[in-house]
């Protein structure tokens, strides 16, 4: 899904805000943090047995014999959500809520059950191939890449499945849009799990779903995060395809000649978010939406800056130059974004493309002083002034002058025409 957000800290070095996790690696996880807390950035409680799902209680202390010891846990890896799923179900109650469309969900329920994508995901004895020609640092690179994309498409896998089996009495039309959601990232996970299969690996996924953090996130801010990540999905996958298209000799793995139809999917995805953000006008039209908006987006941005630019040798492997490649992902999904949400970041700003660059040489330098020798009280010192100046950058950026933006629906006048 990709992606959502969490109180998390750019790898346990900087407190920054928190967004959407699908979106920087095969979905291509594009969020991950920037609040102290989720208390004290949302206002929202830790999450109660009732908004839990129940997977994240119990588990295996191990993954299965033979699977891939999953990733270690940072602050910018895909992460798992659960929300409050009571309050989910009032804001989709027709009975409550007299602005649920239920014409454009029946016509968006219509577009899941079709399953353009039923047959698309197909694999040949090439994926083998192709992954024993990728050997040394490549390899491991193209690994990481699977592993996080798996991981990615899982988390949203389990959240969809939930608000689908959770849904199911308040309005079956958007509960069973959600579980055929389920459908498409369960086989987005599992088809990226078999091409781990290629390297000689394998994610233990049931092992995830019981060992993995749940991060909580209210409602309204699931709703901005996934939109987010599934249309900054898209735009990642397009863009790739797109380019290997016309530079074949980079296509070093079949999977990417998925993409064009794989990304697809994000956009049918983003397009029901949109639809379900337009039934609580609130959440479009107050000033508070306007922040809100503006902070998912410089979470989701910045976050896949970052990672993007510490894997930089990925996007070098596929002929891509990685900074290009991310501001032309970011300004698409901001144009995209500016759609529905009611302010977006002014991405065409010269100055919002020198601050990323700064922090991407801000969480270096402290990534540097994290992996030195001196003592702990030494690091702390020597990070104090860089942490700082990250997070001034970031604050800066986000009190840049945004730009005024959202669905004409929910413009205060009627526009005119003019002869």
């Amino acid at each position: 899904m990709a992606a959502l957000a969490s109180s998390l800290a750019v790898s346990s070095r900087v407190t920054m805000p928190s967004a959407a996790v699908m979106a920087s690696s095969g979905r291509l996880s594009a969020a991950s943090s920037f609040a102290p807390s989720l208390k004290a950035s949302f206002g929202c409680a830790a999450p109660s047995s009732r908004v839990v799902m129940a997977a994240a209680a119990a588990g295996k202390d191990k993954p299965r014999e033979g699977s891939k010891e999953p990733a270690q846990e940072t602050l910018l890896t895909p992460r798992f959500y659960t929300t409050d799923f009571d309050e989910m179900e009032a804001l989709f109650n027709r009975e409550i809520n007299p602005y649920v469309n239920q014409v454009e969900f029946d016509a968006c329920l219509e577009e899941f059950r079709a399953d353009y994508n039923q047959t698309h995901f197909v694999r040949s004895p090439e994926f083998k191939e192709a992954a024993d020609k990728i050997q040394g640092r490549a390899r491991e690179i193209f690994v990481e890449f699977l592993e996080r994309s798996c991981t990615a498409e899982f988390s949203g896998f389990l959240l969809y499945k939930e608000l689908g089996r959770r849904l199911k009495k308040t309005n079956p039309c958007i509960a069973e849009i959600f579980t055929l959601m389920s459908r498409d990232e369960a086989r987005h996970a599992g088809f990226l799990n078999k091409a781990l299969s290629d390297f000689n690996l394998s994610l233990d996924l049931g092992f995830l779903t019981k060992a993995r953090k749940y991060t909580f996130f209210k409602p309204q801010y699931i709703l901005y995060a996934t939109f987010l990540s599934e249309k900054i999905g898209y735009w990642r996958y397009i863009t790739i395809c797109r380019h290997l298209n016309a530079n074949p000799e980079f296509a070093c793995y079949p999977i990417f000649g998925k993409f064009e139809n794989w990304c697809q999917d994000e956009n049918r995805h983003g397009d029901f978010i949109t639809a379900m953000l337009k039934c609580y006008p609130k959440f479009l039209t107050s000033w508070d939406s306007k922040l809100w908006a503006r902070f998912f987006c410089l979470s989701v941005y910045v976050t896949m800056y970052l990672n993007d630019h510490q894997r930089a040798a990925f996007y070098n492997n596929l002929g891509l130059d990685v900074k290009q490649f991310d501001l032309h992902v970011i300004k698409e999904t901001n144009k995209t974004s500016a759609r529905i949400f009611p302010a977006v970041l002014d991405t065409e700003n010269p100055e919002f493309e020198r601050k990323l660059d700064h922090l991407v040489q801000l969480h270096q330098s402290i990534i540097d002083a994290d992996a030195s020798t001196a003592p702990d009280l030494v690091k702390r010192l020597q990070k104090l002034p860089l942490q700082a100046a990250f997070v001034g950058e970031l604050l800066a950026m986000y009190l840049m002058t945004p730009v005024d933006s959202g669905s004409v629906e929910f413009a205060d006048n009627e526009p005119r025409i003019v002869y």
